[in-house]
């Protein structure tokens, strides 16, 4: 079943949004070589805690970390520990907190200190991808609309989408119905409308879109070891332009790609 937010619903989860996008500058800022994915994850849960929220993620099926920090070859779910961040490394960083009652859902890759060319195009390209998803969400287009346009575009520049892991509605829990495929599924193909909130998360592939799990469980990798990237906000089906939750000075404007 769709939940659909009511002016009361979003009230309350603006400010969660808003506090998982703070919660993400504040970590990719504190990002430098030298430190542990441990000691990044550690940050993390002090700013959340220091915003009075809490991480959606730590306990969420047993995953035993406060945000995912996936690097480089590292797709989605990356577990903190003792890996060390080296210059030219790039860093996916998700995160999700609860706040009075609602969950707010982002992620950004960073480079770590920076990094080469085809790093920053991967980059670039999944972060324009999730404002052309993004740009589709308009009431009366469907899921499959949006699927179709990060698709389009992420293939268009060489690249892959990863099929088996999606975007999700997002609100009072953290996944909620319909899931958001970043390839086109006709199963995943109900009208968009007002009032619905997404986590668009466009999971983009260097090479081949295959990926694996490793036996930790938890970390999913590109199968050909390449490089991996990942962009997400929750975002809001308006009866105009969407509103990104997560990037409230975002404008609709700026939904303009070319």
């Amino acid at each position: 079943m769709i939940i659909l937010k009511n002016e009361r619903d979003l009230d309350a989860m603006r400010p969660a949004c808003a506090v998982a996008g703070t919660v993400l500058e504040e970590i990719t800022a504190f990002i430098k070589p030298g430190l542990t994915t441990r000691e990044v994850d550690e940050f993390a849960a002090k700013r959340i805690k220091q915003h009075g929220a809490k991480s959606a993620f730590l306990g969420y099926r047993n995953y035993p970390c406060h945000t995912c920090l996936s690097v480089n070859e590292e797709v989605v779910h990356g577990l903190a520990g003792d890996r060390e961040l080296h210059f030219g490394d790039i860093v996916s960083v998700d995160v999700g907190v609860f706040y009075k009652g609602f969950v707010g859902d982002t992620a950004r890759t960073v480079a770590v200190g920076g990094c080469g060319v085809a790093a920053q195009r991967l980059m670039d390209v999944t972060e324009h991808a999730l404002y052309e998803g993004i740009a589709a969400a308009l009431p009366g287009n469907r899921v499959t609309d949006i699927s179709r346009a990060v698709q389009t575009y992420v293939e268009a520049n060489g690249f892959s989408v990863v099929r088996e892991f999606v975007g999700h509605g997002v609100g009072r829990s953290m996944h909620e119905e319909p899931q958001v495929p970043n390839f086109v599924d006709p199963k995943s193909n109900q009208k968009l409308r007002s009032g619905m909130t997404l986590a668009i998360e466009p999971m983009v592939n260097a090479g081949q879109s295959g990926v694996k799990i490793l036996k930790d469980g938890w970390t999913v990798v590109t199968q050909d070891g390449l490089l991996s990237a990942h962009f997400e906000h929750t975002v809001l089906v308006t009866e105009g332009e969407p509103e990104i939750l997560t990037c409230p000075e975002t404008k609709p404007s700026r939904l303009k790609v070319g």
